[in-house]
């Protein structure tokens, strides 16, 4: 079995930052909004490449607002959404 993928969203001192076990290192973004959606491309980008991907949101407190399961494409469905955890 594949280690998953972490990809984690969380405030920073200038924005939201996107970090995690991905190639080409953190992401900054002004808004929380920006982050999330690129955390979420990456990880339907990873999964449809064969990669289990975990993606965990966090809220400026620093509490989990969210943490999203996606699948390696094709190995247990073939829809591209991604489970709630």
């Amino acid at each position: 079995m594949t280690m998953p993928c972490f990809i984690f969203v969380e405030p920073s001192s200038d924005g939201w930052i996107v970090r995690g076990d991905f190639r080409g290192g953190p992401l900054q973004f002004p808004t929380g909004a920006r982050a999330e959606q690129a955390a979420r491309d990456l990880a339907h980008r990873l999964a449809d490449a064969g990669e289990p991907v975990v993606l965990e949101i966090r809220l400026r407190d620093g509490a989990r607002a969210g943490r999203f399961l996606f699948p390696p494409h094709g190995t247990q469905t073939e829809a591209a959404l991604a489970l709630r955890a």
